[in-house]
C-alpha cells in the first residue's frame, strides 16, 4: 500500500497519489549501476510488448505524514522536465511503488526510465585507439550542453555530471540522467559540498563556496577533457589533491582572485603557471582548446554558460 499524502503534500502535489501505480506491470533484470540515492537495474514492462525500461530503486525513509516531501519534490522535478520533451534528457516513463519494509520503516520505490544502450564511461572504454574523432566528441559535447542549458533555463542544477549519468545510445543519441542530486537553484545557494563525484567537482565546491549553475558547467569541461584523452582531466583522491590537479592545468590563482574566509590556505598550494591545454591534450583543436579554458575557468562568474558554450566558433563545422 502507497503510504498515505499529509495534507500540505495532497495539496501541493494534488496528482502525486495517481502517479504511484503497482510495480508489477514491470519486471526486474539485471543491475545496471548505483545512481544518486539509488541503485539501477535493466528492466521489461510487461504492459507494454515486453519493451526494455531502466528502473531506479530507492528506499524511502517514511516520514509520520508519509512519503517525504524531498522525494515528492524530486518526482515532482522529473515529471516538470519530462514535460517538455527535451530530447537530451532521459525521459521519466512512470513512478511505481513496491512492498513497504516495515522492520526498516522504509518502502520502496522505482523509478521507471527509458533505457538506454549504455553510457559514456562505457563507451569511451570500449572505444578502440587512436580514440573518439574530434566529430563524435562535438556532437556529444553539442548534445550535453544542450541538455544542461535546458536544465538551467529552467533553474535546475544538476549537480553530479559525470560520464556515468551521460546516456549513449547506439546513434549517438545523448541523454542526461539520474537526477538523484538535481536541485532548483536560487542565487548564491551555499548547500552540501557532497555533491558532483570528486573528479567533476568544481573549485567554488571543493572550496565550500556558494555555487549554483557554473558547476554543471565546469563538469562539462571535465567531460570533454576527458573525451580527448580517454582518462580523467582531473583524477585526485582528496579535495585537497583535487585542487592541486586542476591547480597544475590551470594555474593557481593569484593573491587577489583567492576567496576570502576558507578553511584551505592559497599557501598550501604550489604556485603553478597556467599549462597550455595542448600540452595536457594535444589531440585537442586550438577552438576546442579555446572553449575548454572558458568552461573551466577558476572563478565561477567568468565561467562561460551553457548557452554561450553552445554558440562557441569550436561547433560550427559540425
Amino acid at each position: 500500500m502507497v503510504a498515505p499524502l499529509s495534507r500540505l503534500q495532497a495539496k501541493t502535489f494534488p496528482a502525486m497519489s495517481s502517479m504511484l501505480q503497482e510495480k508489477e506491470n514491470y519486471e526486474e533484470l539485471n543491475q545496471i549501476g548505483n545512481g544518486a540515492y539509488g541503485t539501477v537495474y535493466k528492466g521489461r514492462d510487461l504492459v507494454n510488448k515486453g519493451k526494455f525500461v531502466a528502473m531506479k530503486k530507492i528506499k524511502i525513509p517514511l516520514a509520520q505524514d508519509g512519503v517525504p516531501m524531498t522525494t515528492l519534490r524530486e518526482i515532482a522535478l522529473l515529471k516538470q522536465l519530462d514535460q517538455q520533451q527535451h530530447p537530451n534528457i532521459v525521459k521519466l516513463l512512470d513512478v511505481v511503488h513496491g512492498p513497504r519494509l516495515y522492520n526498516e520503516k522504509c518502502m520502496t520505490l522505482y523509478l521507471v526510465f527509458e533505457h538506454i544502450e549504455q553510457d559514456l564511461a562505457t563507451y569511451m572504454a570500449r572505444c578502440p585507439k587512436p580514440g573518439m574523432s574530434s566529430e563524435i566528441i562535438k556532437s556529444i559535447m553539442r548534445q550535453i550542453l544542450s541538455g544542461v542549458d535546458f536544465l538551467h533555463c529552467n533553474r535546475v542544477v544538476h549537480r553530479d555530471l559525470k560520464p556515468q549519468n551521460v546516456l549513449v545510445s547506439s546513434d549517438l543519441r545523448i541523454k542526461i540522467a539520474d537526477f538523484g542530486l538535481a536541485k532548483i537553484y536560487d542565487f548564491d545557494m551555499k548547500l552540501t559540498s557532497v555533491v558532483v563525484t570528486l573528479w567533476y567537482r568544481a573549485p567554488e565546491v571543493l572550496l565550500g563556496l556558494p555555487y549554483a549553475t557554473a558547476v554543471d558547467v565546469w563538469a562539462c569541461g571535465c567531460i570533454m577533457g576527458e573525451m580527448y584523452k580517454l582518462t580523467p582531466l582531473f583524477d585526485g583522491e582528496s579535495e585537497a589533491e583535487q585542487l592541486d590537479r586542476i591547480f597544475r592545468v590551470i594555474g593557481l590563482p593569484s593573491v587577489l582572485n583567492w576567496p576570502k574566509n576558507v578553511s584551505l590556505l592559497r599557501s598550501s598550494f604550489e604556485s603553478y603557471p597556467q599549462t597550455c591545454l595542448k600540452t595536457v591534450i594535444p589531440e585537442i583543436c586550438s577552438k576546442g582548446e579555446d572553449l575548454l579554458m572558458k568552461m573551466l575557468m577558476f572563478d565561477s562568474t567568468k565561467r562561460i554558460s551553457a548557452r554561450d558554450a553552445l554558440k562557441h566558433p569550436y561547433f560550427n563545422e559540425i
